[in-house]
């Protein structure tokens, strides 16, 4: 039967549009709004999540409390520790140096930190984690390092001069994640540049991209600033039974021992701000587009193979969400993701302040419901 009515076809077909199409907009964030909350009722999810599609945010939403003991809540501009996810923020330092002729990704670390003990180990390696330095958390954990003495970055330098760990692995063998060789890039960072790393990424990452809130900021070592609406980061205590600040707990007395230490950590932002990170690594603001491709290029291993990890990134490519870089942070008391969808314009971020509560369960569901689109 052939319809003559143009205006009955066009109404049957947008419901027919509308009954197969696997997710509609609104349906689509009432997912999100779902499985946010069944991760805060079931998993105890504290944080904030955005999640964009096409380059525009369609769900952005706080659950639960800056501060536990004092009760304040969350929302959108609050302020998190980001942990490793601070390292794509190093890197682009890096990056910004070596387009500006300041370095080479191929340079000897020691054309820079000329006391390592270390021979054959690279800027590149620094980046890809296949450089084979000690661990420097272990080693201050090893030595007779006085715990109520903060460690900064030239420390970590003094150390691995004077006790000189043995190396992992010959550079370029295989790939090890390594906060050393990113806390060791910032002090690069800072001596090729003449700046502090704090000072270098407010210049020329934060403020260029607008990024308003974000900075580098640890609590301990910061003594008397007070930030407006910082999320606190707490832990589980079993033998409290609540959640309480690290600090307060004998086994967590690193966190201010290590607070002083910059470039594997130390950067604080919101899921505002990070989303206009996300947004600049589409444009040359920061560095040119063939710059940012190499960072999302899987290294290259000594004996050829590759590992699919990039410059401050994780690198996956899926047949439906198509190339995905991503980044996870942990820290006492933060857990943090950043996933981009590079080829969909489509992007996660998770920010985290009770020790990752739910957090793979949110990332996980939230990209199921984004590829059904």
């Amino acid at each position: 039967m052939m319809l003559k009515n143009p205006l009955i076809t066009v109404a049957i077909v947008a419901l027919l549009f509308a009954c197969s199409s696997p997710e509609r907009p609104d349906a689509l964030v009432a997912s999100l709004d779902s499985i946010t909350t069944a991760a805060v009722d079931t998993a105890r999810f504290n944080g904030t999540v955005l999640v964009a599609r096409d380059g525009e945010v369609i769900y952005q939403k706080s659950f639960g409390w800056a501060n536990y003991d004092t009760r304040e809540p969350l929302n959108d501009s609050s302020l998190f520790e980001l942990a490793s996810v601070s390292k794509q923020f190093t890197s682009m330092g890096i990056m910004i140096l070596k387009e500006r002729g300041a370095l080479s990704y191929d340079d000897d670390v020691k054309t820079y930190i000329p006391e390592l003990p270390y021979q054959g180990m690279t800027i590149r390696h620094f980046l890809t984690h296949t450089s084979g330095i000690p661990d420097y958390m272990d080693l201050f954990l090893k030595t007779r390092w006085d715990r109520d003495k903060i460690v900064y970055n030239e420390d970590i330098v003094e150390a691995l001069a004077k006790y000189k760990p043995d190396v992992l692995f010959t550079p370029g063998e295989r790939w090890e994640y390594s906060n050393t060789a990113y806390a060791l890039l910032a002090t690069i960072i800072g001596r090729v540049s003449g700046k502090t790393y704090g000072q270098f990424l407010d210049e020329n990452i934060f403020d260029p991209v607008g990024m308003t809130r974000t900075r580098t900021y640890n609590t301990r070592r910061s003594k008397g600033e007070v930030i407006p609406n910082y999320a606190f980061g707490f832990v589980y205590s079993d033998s409290l039974q609540r959640f309480a600040l690290p600090d307060s707990l004998k086994d967590y007395w690193y966190v201010r021992t290590l607070d002083g230490v910059e470039g594997d950590g130390i950067v604080n932002s919101t899921t505002g701000d990070l989303f206009k990170w996300n947004k600049s690594l589409y444009t040359e603001l920061l560095v040119k587009n063939l710059t940012v491709e190499e960072a999302f290029t899987p290294v290259t291993l000594n004996d050829g193979s590759t590992y699919p990890y990039g410059f401050g990134w994780g690198i996956e490519t899926d047949s439906v969400m198509g190339k995905i870089v991503r980044h996870s942070g942990g820290w006492p008391g933060y857990s943090t993701h950043i996933r981009r969808y590079i080829d969909r314009g489509d992007c996660i971020i998770i920010l985290s302040n009770n020790g990752g509560f739910g957090r793979e369960m949110v990332a996980e569901e939230i990209e199921k419901r984004l590829r059904v689109l």
